[in-house]
């Protein structure tokens, strides 16, 4: 149960990448005032919350009717982490882990951006909605495991929304060099969580064979 419950907090951490995640949010939330960036960012995670629970608990229903295996996700998720890896390593912006040019356009036209582009993708993207299932499947049919999972999850969302609020601090501190390199880090976690969860996919198909 706590090495669940590690591996999940180090995958939502690295995945989601909290501090990563500050000098897009800095840019995107540039015209707002201090009191509006703090709603913006509570309204983000809120709905990334939202989102990532409902695959918590939903997603095993949704791969069942869609006829797809948890090992088959495994290795299709893995093999996502690690496309999401190389983005990180390279402090390239893609459109699994941030918007895409065209998204870009549309979120600078927008007055509130707390839905798009910060709620979803950049807090419950790909990654992450693929890690919640991954470990949520992990938990079989636990409940207790699952909402240990869930509850994981909200406290690395609770950390960034942390790191939002302190976005300029943090900007300041850092510079966009400083959250790049540990961005760079993550991203090397994050390819070895990919590789892990594509060799447990692959264990159990051949399992069953």
């Amino acid at each position: 149960m706590l090495d669940l419950f590690v591996t999940a907090f180090v995958t939502f951490f690295v995945v989601i990448d909290p501090i990563g995640l500050t000098p897009v949010f800095a840019g995107l939330s540039s015209h707002a005032q201090p009191e509006e960036r703090q709603g913006i960012a509570i309204r983000g995670v809120l709905i990334a919350a939202g989102i990532l629970v409902l695959f918590a608990f939903g997603g095993e229903f949704l791969l069942h009717a869609l006829g797809i295996g948890l090992p088959a996700f495994r290795i299709a998720g893995g093999l996502l982490l690690m496309l999401l890896a190389v983005d990180m390593v390279m402090a390239r912006h893609s459109g699994i882990s941030a918007t895409t040019p065209e998204e870009a356009r549309e979120a600078a036209r927008s007055e509130d951006v707390a839905v798009f582009p910060l709620a979803i993708p950049l807090i419950a993207g790909p990654g992450a909605i693929t890690s919640i299932l991954l470990l949520t499947g992990n938990a079989g049919n636990n409940l207790l495991l699952k909402i240990g999972v869930v509850a994981v999850m909200l406290v690395v969302l609770a950390l960034t929304l942390g790191c939002l609020v302190l976005t300029t601090r943090i900007v300041q501190l850092l510079g966009v060099t400083g959250a790049n390199v540990i961005t760079r880090v993550f991203g090397i976690v994050t390819a070895a969580l990919g590789v892990q969860f594509v060799v447990d996919g692959v264990l159990a198909v051949l399992g069953k064979s």
